[in-house]
């Protein structure tokens, strides 16, 4: 198994690319992943070929436009760590996108295979499914952007934000076996950002047999590759941990496994909550 941590580059390309995985790079079929930097005034204009997209505007305001569509002025939270949820954009496969920046903008390109099923539309912040996951100390803020109740062909892209000294995706779980409805194969990627920015987050990627087992410290804007096994996530203390995942396979349903030596926890936790379904 090639590296797992894909590092930012610290000068932008000049179309404002700074972060880039394809499904050829990380050495899998489905999930592609981007971040571009774009100064305000620039413009980045691309084909959607065959996969579908979602844009998620991580900072800045921006117009996009498709080729059915503009929408104007999109954008609010200037931070991710304002926690508010982000505006994004849903643009099928045989489309394009053109994003013009109104201030300076950071936007994550998320791509997967599509079949134009679905026409583009923005997914505006109050479409954003919000919720508080996990108790205690494995308790996170979720921003499901594209779960797999909204339609898509294959996308599904969720963000989360982990308090200081908190522990995410946990218990470890997996969905790397198609075996619908029991378990869904799903290629991920995990884009991070810490506050403050000189932090790290530490993400473990391990199989049951041991295989794959592998423990990183992950600094501010890097993203991990997790193409089978499982894949917590801890935020050290004095660090807000936020991140970013991109999930895509052959059918589009989150469906995943927790580590039987770990799945105690979650109960534990929620002793004094409902449970639910609990993973990201």
């Amino acid at each position: 198994m090639g590296k797992l941590i894909v590092p930012c580059q610290d000068q932008a390309a000049a179309d404002g690319n700074v972060l880039t995985i394809t499904p050829e790079s990380a050495g899998w079929q489905y999930v592609g992943f981007k971040v571009y930097k774009l100064l305000e005034g620039q413009e980045l204009k691309q084909q959607t070929e065959n996969t579908e997209v979602c844009l998620v505007l991580l900072r800045g305001k921006a117009n996009v436009e498709t080729r059915k569509t503009k929408w104007e002025a999109i954008g609010e939270r200037m931070d991710v760590f304002e926690k508010i949820p982000p505006y994004s954009l849903y643009v099928s496969s045989d489309d394009h996108f053109i994003i013009t920046a109104l201030t300076d903008v950071e936007v994550a390109v998320c791509s997967a295979p599509g079949k134009g099923t679905y026409e583009a539309r923005l997914i505006a912040p109050e479409n954003v499914g919000v919720e508080i996951r996990g108790a205690g100390n494995i308790e996170r803020l979720i921003h499901n952007i594209l779960p797999d109740q909204q339609p898509a062909d294959s996308l599904l892209v969720v963000e989360v934000f982990t308090p200081e000294g908190h522990w995410s995706s946990y218990p470890p779980h997996k969905h790397d076996r198609d075996l619908f409805p029991e378990e869904t194969y799903l290629e991920e990627t995990y884009y991070f950002e810490t506050n403050p920015s000189h932090g790290f987050a530490i993400q473990r990627v391990y199989t049951d047999d041991l295989s794959l087992n592998e423990t990183m410290a992950v600094k501010n804007r890097e993203a991990v590759l997790v193409p089978k096994g499982y894949h917590p996530v801890s935020a050290p203390p004095g660090y807000e941990v936020y991140y970013l995942n991109v999930m895509a396979g052959p059918v589009r349903s989150w469906k995943f496994t927790n580590d039987p030596e770990h799945a105690w926890v979650m109960p534990h936790k929620l002793a004094q909550k409902p449970l639910g379904s609990e993973g990201k």
